[in-house]
């Protein structure tokens, strides 16, 4: 029999208790030999979690979901969704389990996740595993889009299962331990509202309003105020991505939290030659959730929200469309506003400087690095060498040197700030051949390169000797890269 975590673990079940009809409560898979990859000792120790003990056997057990508190109910939560377009009405947790809630240091609500514990009976023909080296790509991303300053799920844990999962090959198998502020979706209200219970779908709601949104409890018309929430957060966090060139590959409605946090790192990869049409997804064929797709899916996935929160927001359907359209309107105007503030932040210039002046030379900077296949990452740190009057290490990037030039000279004229730019432009991002290269070294039990690359992206901003290669693009025969969902 496995030994129970210590009291001081305390786990809620408020999911389970007040969306039961949303929660599925069921038990991980055993683990024959759990054996510990990587720990988040910060993460965990802001949670109130010891990290001495979280390495110890019982430790383990939890972080595999083998063995939780007493008072503890781990469910398999219900959603539906959009998964490339198509529409499906029963997804779920296929292969995880919210062991349930606790409060961090903060005093702050979070979900304690697992990924990759066993079928459940939302598997849909799936195993239900999940091999190490995709577990470890959603620690590293993840991680690493934490410390850009982008709202996302964190990764506490990662544990080597001893039982191998077939994929391609036989691989080692993994259960990723993760925390959100909840993993409420835009499809767990498109499966509330398939059901056909209002009450249901009004009970996730103010479920939703008091962990997320509490101000929208007070407005007017609160499930409107709702719907408000979700999109500016979703306005600001695609734009945040925009800037640092991350793709998602994977933007199905079941995967936008009503958060506002990333979440569910696949097919995930950020962006070396900046191309608008860049996919690295090998299941987007037709490219839907390409990089420069993502801001019109993003508002494409709100007017789905918008239609499953219809009964909530008048009884009236039709005058509960025009609000909701009215309100989806400003998916847009808010996506530009973050994006501009995000890239004037970029280039060194003032909030103020005028739009007529701005989006010209924004718009100019884009299509040159596009024509040219640069690097977006290396160049924008470049920039800062730029505006300090040495332009050389931005123009080694560039075929078109007459273009660029004149957008210099047009630039420098509005008197950029070098070290502002330094705190907003990464040097260090989680490159896509070095997240491969670790992978794969872990999945042969070798952590070294794994722990090189945590300890380049965990501090994005300040360049540091010997990290070179941490910075550097992908090598010329490293190819065309395809990533892949790890189901």
């Amino acid at each position: 029999m496995s030994v129970a975590p210590p009291p001081t673990v305390a786990l809620d079940d408020r999911f389970a208790r007040e969306l039961p009809e949303l929660a599925l409560p069921w038990q991980a898979e055993d683990a024959p030999d759990p054996r510990l990859i990587a720990l988040n000792v910060p993460l965990a120790a802001g949670l109130g979690l010891d990290p001495d003990w979280l390495r110890t056997p019982e430790g383990l057990r939890l972080l595999v979901g083998t063995s939780v508190p007493d008072g503890a109910r781990p469910v398999a939560q219900a959603y539906a969704g959009h998964q490339f377009g198509g529409y499906s009405p029963r997804l779920g947790d296929g292969r995880a389990l919210l062991l349930g809630e606790l409060v961090d240091g903060d005093g702050r609500v979070r979900d304690l996740h697992l990924k990759g514990s066993g079928r459940t009976p939302f598997a849909r023909g799936g195993d239900g595993l999940a091999a190490v080296g995709p577990m470890l790509r959603e620690y590293v991303v993840s991680e690493a889009m934490h410390a850009l300053g982008i709202p996302t799920t964190r990764s506490l844990a990662v544990v080597a299962t001893g039982r191998p999962v077939r994929r391609e090959t036989l691989l080692p198998g993994a259960v990723l331990a993760r925390v959100a502020s909840s993993h409420l979706r835009v499809g767990s209200f498109q499966y509330a509202r398939a059901t056909g219970d209002v009450e249901l779908l009004r009970r996730l709601a103010d479920h939703a309003i008091g962990r997320h949104h509490p101000g929208a409890a007070d407005a007017e018309r609160p499930y409107l105020a709702l719907f408000d929430a979700v999109v500016d957060a979703q306005a600001s966090l695609v734009a945040r991505w925009m800037l640092v060139g991350f793709v998602h590959g994977v933007m199905n409605t079941d995967n936008m939290t009503i958060s506002g946090e990333t979440i569910d790192y696949g097919p995930c990869a950020f962006l070396e030659a900046f191309d608008t049409a860049t996919v690295y997804s090998s299941i987007d064929h037709g490219g839907r959730y390409a990089y420069g797709n993502q801001p019109l899916v993003a508002e494409w996935n709100l007017a789905r929200l918008a239609e499953a929160l219809l009964p909530l927001i008048d009884d009236d359907e039709e005058r509960a469309i025009t609000l909701a359209v009215e309100s989806l309107r400003r998916f847009r105007p808010q996506y530009d506003v973050a994006w501009s503030a995000g890239m004037r932040a970029k280039l060194g210039l003032p909030a103020e400087l005028d739009d007529a002046v701005f989006s010209p030379l924004a718009d100019e900077l884009l299509a040159l690095l596009e024509a040219d296949h640069v690097d977006s990452t290396s160049f924008f740190r470049a920039l800062g060498s730029a505006a300090r009057g040495d332009a050389e290490p931005a123009r080694l990037l560039f075929l078109d040197l007459a273009s660029l030039d004149g957008w210099l000279e047009r630039w420098r004229a509005l008197e950029p700030e070098a070290d502002a730019m330094d705190r907003v432009n990464p040097v260090y991002i989680p490159r896509n051949h070095l997240v491969e290269e670790a992978l794969d070294a872990a999945t042969e039990g070798d952590l070294e390169p794994l722990h090189g690359l945590l300890d380049a992206v965990a501090a994005p901003y300040d360049e540091r000797p010997g990290l070179e290669r941490y910075a550097a693009p992908a090598p010329p025969d490293f190819g065309a890269y395809r990533t892949f969902c790890g189901t």
